[in-house]
């Protein structure tokens, strides 16, 4: 009688009160923070294994996180990355294969001149499933270089608001050169200056990293005032050359030096935001923050020992990048502080990851170059295995030496990398279970590994756009 009793008042409430208590037990919808940073060597952060600079902030979002020891970008170089995060899809469909710049200069490398309207956007998903998108740092997805100025604005990919560099259009900011010597700083712009579309903001080169991190801040705290979810990417220009630190940070004035001064500030000045989602009561355990480069470091500013190459090449210090997840009441416990080294994951997973954790449906016909590792980066799983190779195909502006020609075409599956040229010659096999550093070519010892790895790289080749450098 006294169950037939509870459930007479159970469902007498549940009429009553319809299903508002229900709904309000719904978990809210998480936030989502993408930090990029601009040409940051794999091993530049103390927490990778940097020991003649402290990024203790930076360090303890990793403390706090999991850091991944071999997650990928879509490219060694800008553009082409910041693509795959957008779409979710190879770059190089979209007719971006390296840094945008004029038009003259995009059209001799045969790409586009910005990243078309009709592809996928990560911020329109998010966007149509309310919330609030904001993106603050460099673009390079078009406009605002010289002559390109008929790009679409940053908003028209699914951002309510936004603040770039030269590298896009919209509201932008604009960095003053200070050598701190009494002279008066110099402006840096490529053109930028030249064209309208609304208001620039003239900012000290060492502090243009805290003016995005502030408005970052001013964006997220609207948000929390409307009660809305918030999906913002934060791509700084540091640690991007030219390097102009402030003067206690100049060190020697070498380029190491001042890079060195450069990723020091950086550190410092994203701590507010850090702190900030931190301590807040409806963001601390609801927030994940994801912190990588865009590609491996310019030569002889960062570091990616022991990995060989640099910017712009294929071998693994072009294309492998720290990543960070940070994620309180989000990530699983027990991996707080986990060093994931064997989970083999990159910038295209993002996507169908991102939208998972999200609990965003799109529709089949979209279909996304990544896979979804929403567990991995979450920590629910150390590892899980992939069910289609990583590849890449070399920016047309960084064909090498003529004595020495950096890889055309690179494909990483399981633990092997393999690298050749657009016509198949030049094989070049690596183990990386045994050697990380890619200085013993095993091609002679693989034939039949060689022949399967040159076929999957010239029939994925021929389904995608030609550029220059395999024209030239």
């Amino acid at each position: 009688m006294r169950v037939v009793l509870f459930l007479l008042v159970f469902f007498c409430a549940l009429f009553i009160f319809g299903t508002s208590g229900v709904a309000d037990q719904t978990p809210p919808k998480p936030n989502i923070v993408v930090i990029v940073i601009d040409d940051i060597g794999w091993s530049d952060l103390s927490c990778y294994g940097n020991q003649a600079v402290e990024t203790p902030h930076i360090d303890r979002l990793a403390k706090e996180g999991i850091a991944f020891t071999q997650f990928y970008v879509a490219s060694p170089i800008c553009s082409p990355t910041r693509c795959a995060i957008l779409t979710g899809q190879y770059p190089y469909r979209w007719r971006i294969t390296s840094y945008l710049y004029n038009k003259s200069m995009n059209e001799e490398r045969g790409m586009a001149h910005w990243l078309d309207l009709s592809a996928p956007s990560i911020a329109r998903f998010f966007q149509q499933a309310g919330y609030a998108t904001g993106h603050f740092g460099k673009w390079h997805l078009g406009g605002g270089l010289h002559d390109v100025d008929d790009a679409p604005l940053i908003t028209e990919y699914g951002f309510d608001v936004s603040l770039t560099n030269f590298c896009g259009l919209g509201p932008r900011v604009l960095p003053l050169l200070n050598v701190f010597d009494g002279s008066e700083p110099r402006k840096y712009t490529h053109g930028s200056d030249g064209i309208g579309c609304n208001e620039i903001a003239w900012v000290d080169r060492n502090k243009v990293t805290e003016f995005y991190v502030n408005k970052t801040l001013e964006f997220i705290e609207k948000a929390e005032k409307e009660g809305k979810p918030f999906f913002v990417n934060l791509w700084t220009d540091d640690v991007h050359s030219p390097f102009f630190p402030s003067k206690e940070l100049r060190g020697d004035g070498s380029k190491r030096a001042l890079y060195h001064g450069v990723l020091a500030e950086m550190d410092s000045q994203l701590a507010p935001l850090f702190d900030y989602v931190r301590n807040s009561a409806t963001l601390q355990n609801n927030t994940l923050i994801l912190f990588l480069s865009d590609n491996g470091p310019e030569g002889g500013a960062g570091s990616s020992a022991p990995l060989r190459g640099s910017k712009g090449m294929l071998f693994e210090g072009g294309v492998r990048s720290p990543l960070i997840v940070w994620g309180n009441g989000l990530l699983d416990e027990s991996k707080r502080g986990f060093r994931n080294e064997t989970a083999v994951l990159w910038v295209l997973d993002f996507m169908p990851s991102l939208l998972k954790i999200a609990g965003i449906e799109v529709t089949p016909e979209i279909k996304f170059d990544g896979e979804d590792f929403s567990d991995v980066l979450l920590g629910r799983k150390v590892e899980q295995s992939r069910q289609t190779p990583l590849l890449w195909r070399r920016p047309p502006d960084r064909p090498g030496p003529e004595n020495n020609p950096w890889a055309d075409l690179a494909v990483r599956e399981d633990h092997w990398k393999f690298l050749m040229q657009y016509d198949g010659s030049l094989p070049r096999l690596y183990d990386l279970s045994r050697d990380v550093s890619e200085s013993n070519n095993l091609s002679g010892q693989y034939p039949e590994m060689v022949a399967r790895y040159r076929k999957i790289l010239l029939d994925w080749n021929e389904t995608l756009p030609k550029d220059a450098g395999e024209l030239r």
